[in-house]
């Protein structure tokens, strides 16, 4: 019987578990593998490892003279380690097999089939001796030598071969390439002395520790076919422990000693072989919908890249339209007054009133402009701010002023609730904070038909610090709903009932304000009662 009962030490577990394991990657990666001829190849490679691994336990095992067979076995599956990790190479990183010449095939074959021959013919060990720890096997000593140079051989080639491969290449091949030459190197290292080169000198005692370290090379280059290659090692690595698991149950299954264990162990068999294709599926399933994520995050994050630019080219054209505008409206502006002055001679009544109507509308355009401008200087971070001690009173009566005209053409009544006596003064950008208090007034006339609009400034009652100050600016007009109290400081954002009335607003107005008081240190927010009962914006600073 060639088969003998296994022997179960320390070394042959070992061995064991090495071999299941490379029957698991042999099995896995050749399915999950993105590149045909490279999966076959890997998997022959396996094949010659798994075998060189099972002809050691039983090896180890033998007592009689099956023994003669196993070494056969031995010596022939290791002639093919070197010799499919060759061909695995012509097809790793790329398929590149089809570039290895007839010849090659055929002076790559002549070493194998020659040695085949002698070690089946029983010339390169024939005989054995019993000894402890380990069987000393009685070799012919030229070919043992000869066998020797053909491992060495094959491997120097693949090194050489690998490590062009590793120069010639870059990114993500050339990180392959070294996982497979780091991986391969080290094995061969660790397992050529106690395989090969000890045995020459009659040393056997570490003869099965080859067998052990080459997981290192199998490993190192299943992972590089996996991790760079788009196939999951969650999948991968779920996949080899349920093959793993099975394999050791059929084992189990194929050693059973009575009927009643061969049941058990097959129902055990079949059930974990279903619970282990429903596992697979399971994570399969769960990679495939996380990898979806990760593809449409990766889409989502490109988008807002493109969003980003596109929302920088947008500032950056505003402040240049911005920029270009600004000068002739200045320009119609002066040239307004100068005539309304009576620079150029005495105008008409008719003309003069044309005429203010077109200086407000010159003026709501340079606002607008202002707005423009000051937005894309603020959300491309290059506002500048001019901080100096100034009035409350002064800044908001300069904005007070400008709408005196205006509301005279309304009938409005603009009026200036002043302090019962002189405020602190504040750090502030008169300019900026001049156009806060413009866009609230203005917007408090585009939204009151009749009635009239209240500036106010005193301390805040509430601070008995005395550190604040209350800017008031209230209306009789259209009011607001709580649903547009939440939204009227958001870009382009307009109450419904405000829009009904004045039409030409964009909804940047308030939303500069917001801006410009919070870059200020303040706060800035509005109240109304509900429609139809006014509003008042209200601004915090701090003295």
């Amino acid at each position: 019987m060639i088969f003998p009962a296994l022997l179960l030490d320390f070394k042959n577990l070992a061995i064991i578990f090495v071999a299941i394991l490379h029957a698991a990657l042999g099995i896995v990666i050749p399915l999950r593998g993105p590149v045909r001829r490279q999966n076959i190849t890997y998997g022959l490679l396996e094949v010659s490892l798994v075998l060189w691994s099972v002809s050691m336990i039983f090896y180890r095992s033998s007592t009689g003279e099956e023994i003669f067979f196993w070494v056969k076995i031995l010596y022939a599956s290791a002639l093919f380690i070197p010799y499919t990790f060759i061909y695995f190479l012509y097809t790793f990183p790329e398929e590149k097999i089809g570039r290895m010449s007839k010849w090659f095939h055929f002076l790559l074959s002549l070493p194998v089939l020659f040695l085949l021959w002698v070690i089946f013919r029983g010339y390169l060990a024939p005989g054995i001796a019993r000894t402890v720890p380990e069987p000393t096997i009685i070799f012919t000593r030229r070919l043992e030598y000869i066998y020797a140079a053909y491992i060495v051989g094959y491997f120097s080639f693949s090194y050489l071969r690998l490590f062009n491969l590793y120069l010639k290449s870059s990114g993500v091949t050339k990180l392959q390439i070294k996982y497979v030459l780091v991986g391969t190197l080290v094995s061969t290292l660790l397992a050529t002395p106690p395989n090969l080169f000890l045995p020459l000198q009659g040393v056997f005692a570490l003869n099965w520790l080859g067998q052990v370290v080459i997981i290192i090379m199998a490993a190192a280059i299943a992972y590089a076919i996996v991790r760079h290659h788009l196939l999951n090692v969650r999948v991968i690595a779920t996949e080899i422990f349920t093959v793993l698991i099975n394999i050791l149950i059929l084992l189990r299954l194929v050693g059973s000693d009575s009927l009643q264990d061969l049941a058990l162990n097959g129902f055990l068999f079949a059930g974990v072989a279903v619970f282990s294709v429903l596992l697979v599926r399971s994570v399969l399933q769960e990679v495939r919908a996380r990898e979806e994520i990760e593809r449409l995050a990766e889409s989502l994050k490109k988008a807002n890249a493109e969003l980003k630019k596109l929302d920088q080219l947008k500032s950056e054209f505003l402040s240049l339209a911005s920029h270009q505008l600004r000068t002739p409206l200045s320009i119609i502006k002066g040239y307004i007054s100068m005539i309304q002055e009576g620079s150029f001679g005495q105008a008409p009544e008719k003309l003069r009133e044309v005429l203010r109507k077109v200086y407000f509308s010159n003026e709501r355009m340079i606002n607008l402009v202002n707005d423009f401008l000051n937005i894309s200087r603020i959300e491309s971070g290059r506002m500048h701010y001019d901080f100096e001690t100034a009035r409350v009173e002064d800044v908001v009566q300069n904005a007070l002023e400008e709408f005196r005209e205006a509301a005279k053409d309304k009938k409005l009544d603009l009026i200036w609730d002043a302090p019962p006596e002189p405020l602190p003064e504040v750090r502030l950008d008169k300019e900026k904070f001049h156009q806060v208090m413009m866009n609230l007034v203005d917007n408090a006339f585009h939204y009151t038909q009749s009635g009239f609009v209240k500036i106010g400034a005193r301390l805040d009652a509430a601070d008995s610090s005395g550190k604040t100050v209350l800017i008031s600016v209230r209306d009789s007009g259209v009011g607001m709903t709580p649903e547009e109290l939440d939204v009227i400081f958001k870009r382009f954002s307009r109450g419904e009932g405000g829009s009904k009335v004045n039409t030409s607003g964009l909804g940047l107005g308030l939303y500069l304000a917001k801006r410009i008081v919070a870059d200020h240190g303040g706060e800035i927010w509005a109240e109304s009662e509900g429609r139809g009962k006014g509003s008042t914006f209200w601004i915090k600073l701090l003295i």
